[in-house]
């Protein structure tokens, strides 16, 4: 277990993912890229550049991976930062742990581009992976090649939750039947008036804030949006919530929005899906990004690699 001296220094770090209240939108997005862009990436992983329906992406490739095996990354950010730089080491440490080329979108994000712009461009982009795959494979030839769908991987932290879960409730079957997973990392999935981490008296949570998270909110959308299943997962009907892939959600015991966690994980098992919830102790909203500090922060990567190759 990390030393108290490492968790101040991931909690240090961390804080730079919070959008505050005192926080400008500008500033906020470069002290991100500041704190979490890296020159060298994990694993002699590669990076390249497309653009895809438009929207500029990285595309990370391991030395080897599973050709047939993408995952989409959904950067989180307080829905008003974040971005390819700064989160381009943390996909690349994922798509190294997976075996597989990993996708990070750089979607327009609010104030400028409010709900649901954002959700329009993950949406674009799988669908456009989704149809070069499926292309790919017809242009082989081969039975098997013919006949083997492309296996996606969805991951996304914070208020990418939020997205992830936007695109997955709206996907129709012959999507979501190619996606074999679904990670989210300390979810946003409740921002509406009456959410929970609004009430919230008392947090043992060192980063977030509900005046944080609600500041974040309004600059994503008008209130009365914020009830939608699109923007708060957590208020999505049992019966909108059903034959979604398996989801694993993992994050802090400490973070203010653990509580909505564990209600969705409720949720999604009763709407019958496979989901798994994994919280950690003692531990701060996205700790996975303290690698440099925390032990626990490659533990829990570990973890959730494994529980996707227990399935293969």
């Amino acid at each position: 277990m990390s030393t108290s001296g490492e968790c101040k220094a991931a909690v240090k770090k961390l804080r730079n993912l919070v959008f505050t209240p005192k926080s400008e939108v500008k500033e906020y997005r470069q002290k991100m890229d500041e704190t979490f862009g890296a020159v060298f990436l994990p694993n002699r992983v590669e990076v390249s550049e497309r653009s895809i329906s438009g929207v500029l992406c990285d595309v990370l490739s391991p030395e080897i991976y599973n050709s047939r095996r993408i995952m989409i990354y959904v950067h989180g950010g307080c829905f008003v930062g974040g971005s390819r730089k700064a989160y381009r080491s943390f996909a690349a440490s994922l798509a190294n742990a997976f075996s597989c080329r990993a996708i990070v979108p750089e979607f327009r994000l609010a104030p400028t581009h409010p709900y649901p712009a954002s959700i329009e461009d993950v949406q674009n982009v799988f669908k456009t992976v989704y149809a070069e795959e499926i292309a790919a494979r017809s242009l082989d030839g081969t039975p098997d090649s013919i006949n083997t769908k492309p296996e996606f991987i969805i991951m996304a932290d914070g208020s990418g939750a939020s997205i992830a879960m936007a695109l997955l409730m709206d996907l129709a079957d012959r999507y979501k039947s190619s996606i074999r997973n679904v990670y989210l990392f300390s979810p946003w999935l409740d921002v509406s008036k009456d959410a929970r981490v609004f009430a919230a008296k008392k947090s043992n949570d060192p980063l977030i804030t509900g005046e944080a998270v609600r500041r974040a909110s309004e600059l994503y959308t008008y209130l009365d949006n914020r009830n939608l299943k699109g923007v708060s997962p957590l208020k999505a009907e049992i019966t909108q919530l059903k034959d979604l892939p398996p989801v694993y959600i993992q994050c802090g015991e400490n973070e203010l929005m653990a509580e909505d966690a564990v209600e969705f994980y409720g949720k999604l098992k009763e709407a019958g899906n496979k989901a798994e919830l994994d919280i950690w102790p003692e531990m701060v909203h996205l700790f996975q990004m303290a690698d440099d500090c925390l032990e626990e922060s490659y533990q829990a990567v570990e973890k959730i690699a494994k529980s996707f190759y227990a399935e293969v």
